[in-house]
Order: structure tokens, then sequence, then C-alpha cells
């Protein structure tokens, strides 16, 4: 299958999903990824996880795991994302994603999974004896996570292509050794979608990782921890405004999220801006902000509140979801030679 399959629909297939490390996403996974997917689902047979097999790599509290799970999910419907149209589910409740990536283990090098850049940076940072073998093989249930569904395109950011090359190579491995069995994938940078930086290090991407939650702004919070955050964003000593990612990190940053929010340009920004503060680009800044997250914030609250319909929502995606995973795992068990139930 190394050409790209349609779905039933006609269309090709995507994959894309976003841990749910934290109750709340932020400005960066909405602008980088939500906002992307919600128009790429009009025109894709789109599978959206929850990838929470991904989460237990590293130390998490089990009920807090089942939390943000629920509430990365209920995000991602209140941003757009429609579960007639798409199918949106979460990981766990998929198993063949274990499975496939269990067999996908086999064919890759000890070595090639060693030179993946995220483990190498993570274990260094917080040692071997507590770095998991998990995180060592998270791109490998990652690339399970792809080949799964037969997807032709991959929206993810710079820092996932690697991941998504191992999928190629994987894929291609498997389809020389055993016959064509899986799509070859094709990473897609989001087109247009602006990089959004920390409020306070406008030099680093915005982040849950950040040092500090003060640059980071969050769909759930409320508007007055958003518009407290904003309104102490960084800037600089000039006070002209105008858009220079090297001169002026901090002012073309939100200039940046204004833009990419509000849809305007840059451009129309500096001139409608031209003369004023950086008070009063802030000021502007913050309604803009509550223009967008207000909505999304209201309607998880009201999709959270029913925990049962939630959940009944998700489990019927899972079904979805499983018959396209079981038909490819049949496939890879029977070429493997292994004897399936």
């Amino acid at each position: 299958m190394s050409t790209a399959p349609v779905s039933p629909s006609g269309k090709p297939i995507l994959f894309s999903g976003m841990q749910p490390s934290s109750d709340s996403l932020h400005l960066g996974n909405y602008v980088g990824a939500l906002k992307q997917w919600v128009q790429m689902q009009e025109d894709y047979e789109a599978f959206f996880c929850v990838v929470n097999l991904h989460a237990i790599t590293v130390p998490q509290d089990p009920e807090k795991l089942k939390a943000s799970t629920r509430a990365t999910a209920a995000q991602y419907i209140a941003a757009g994302i429609d579960p007639e149209k798409s199918t949106l589910f979460v990981q766990s409740q998929v198993s063949g994603h274990a499975e496939l990536a269990w067999a996908l283990n086999t064919i890759t090098g000890f070595g090639e999974a060693g030179r993946m850049t995220q483990f190498k940076d993570k274990s260094q940072r917080f040692g071997a004896d507590t770095t998991s073998v998990g995180l060592f093989t998270y791109p490998v249930l990652m690339a399970a996570d792809i080949l799964l569904y037969q997807a032709a395109t991959v929206p993810v950011g710079e820092d996932q292509r690697q991941h998504v090359e191992l999928t190629r190579d994987l894929a291609t491995r498997f389809n020389s050794r055993f016959g064509d069995t899986f799509t070859v994938p094709v990473a897609q940078m989001p087109k247009g979608a602006a990089k959004i930086y920390d409020l306070q290090e406008p030099t680093a991407k915005m982040s849950k990782s950040a040092d500090s939650p003060s640059g980071l702004l969050s769909l759930l919070d409320e508007p007055g921890v958003n518009k407290k955050k904003i309104m102490r964003a960084v800037t600089d000593d000039d006070g002209e405004i105008r858009f220079d990612r090297e001169a002026k990190p901090g002012v073309s940053n939100l200039l940046t999220i204004y833009a990419e929010l509000a849809g305007q340009s840059v451009e129309s920004l500096e001139s409608e801006y031209a003369g004023k503060g950086y008070g009063d680009l802030k000021k502007g800044l913050v309604e803009v902000v509550e223009s967008v997250f207000g909505p999304i914030r209201t309607r998880t609250a009201e999709l959270l509140a029913d925990p049962a319909e939630l959940d009944r929502i998700l489990a019927g995606n899972a079904d979805r979801a499983n018959e396209a995973a079981q038909a490819t795992l049949r496939t890879v068990y029977d070429r493997m030679g292994l004897i399936s139930r």
C-alpha cells in the first residue's frame, strides 16, 4: 500500500494527535494544531487521537491523566473538531496501537531509536536511570499510530518531523520484507501557521514545559489570568509597534498572536497601532484572545459537565477507529506469520 489509499468517502486519510499532558491546551497547541485540524477535516478522512499511551512514558498521576484525557478530547470538540465528520478517539481505547507498536519494535534498530533527538534530549536531562524504555520506544508507538490507519498525511510541528521520517523508514522496511502493507506517509507542516513564542521568553517556543507558566496562554484559564499574562508580556524600551523578529522579539510575538487570532495581517496591525503604546496593543490582544478562548472554554465546560455523554461520543468514535485498525493489524499479523484469533 505504498500508494496512498483513499477512504470510502473518497478522501485521503489523515492522522494526528496530542498528549493529554495537562488539563488545558495552550495557544501554541491551538494555532499550531487544532485550528489547522478544523480546516483539514473538510478535505480529509481524519483520525484525531488523544494519545494517552504516550503520556505514560513519564511519571503521571492516574486520576489526573483520566481527567486531562477527557478535557483534551472536550477541547478538540469545543475548538471545532466534529466527531461526526472526523474520528476523534482516545488511543488507549483501541488496542491495535499497542499491538502494532510491538510488531514494529521488532524491525526497529536499537541505534535507530537511540538517535531520536527528543529521546536524547530528555534522557540527558533526566538521566538514564529515570528514563523509561517506553520513552525510548515512543517514536515506534507514534509510527504505529500513523500506520494503523494507512494515513497518507500527518500534520506535525517541526519537532516531530524526525519521528515521521522514522515512520516512513519502518513502513518501507516492512513493505520490503513482508509485502506491500503500509502507506508511506508524508509529514505536512502547517501551512501559514504562525510560530507562537513564550510571553516571558519571546525567543523560546510557547510550551507547557517552560520554566514558568507566566509565558503560557491556556485555553481554559479564566479571562483575568490570561489578561494578567498578556499585560505583563515582555516587550522592549523602543516604544514603537513594529514587527522585527530579531530586534523586537516580544512585540513581534504579540503582533503575531494578534494577527493569527483576529484574522488580520501583521502589516494592518502595525498601521492600526501606529503612534500608540504597547499598553494599547496588549489591551487589544486581551480582547481578541478572549473572543477566541471564551467560546472554547464555555463549550468545554458543557461537555465535561456531562461525562457520560462525552464518554459515549468517544466510545462510538473508538469503535470506528478500531474497525480500521483491526483491518490493518490482521494483514500485519498474517504477513509476519502470527496467528490471529
